[in-house]
């Protein structure tokens, strides 16, 4: 039996309890990854409309739209969801650095058997 789901060509995205859906956002142009936030349906129609990154702020409880306040959006340029509709990678035209710290992605220190290190050296 064929889940429609999982083979089906209807978004019905599998939110969490919480009304969340992952979604993760790479760089159109190089692949990489940016970062990686929850959205609800509300930003998941938000991106939609706008192809502007939005997403469901756990900590302020609130919809925001990625670089509001920088101005470093991400314009997107292609949504996907996975096979069981429960994860949303956004392809994206990033408009300045991704992280709120101002680096290029979120994902800049690695994990080791010592603890923390720097992938990439601090910006100054």
């Amino acid at each position: 039996m064929t889940d429609t789901r999982d083979e089906g060509l209807v978004l019905d995205p599998k939110y969490d309890r919480d009304g969340l859906i992952t979604a993760v956002a790479t760089d159109a142009a190089t692949g990489g990854l940016l970062m990686l936030a929850h959205m609800n349906a509300e930003a998941l129609r938000a991106t939609i409309e706008t192809r502007r990154a939005h997403f469901w702020s756990r900590s302020r409880g609130k919809l925001w739209m990625k670089g509001e306040t920088s101005g470093h959006v991400l314009n997107v340029e292609d949504i996907r969801i996975d096979c069981d509709q429960d994860a949303i990678w956004l392809i994206c035209q990033p408009e300045g650095p991704a992280c709120h710290t101002g680096r290029t992605n979120c994902f800049y220190r690695r994990i080791t058997d010592e603890g923390l290190e720097w992938v990439d050296a601090p910006d100054s």
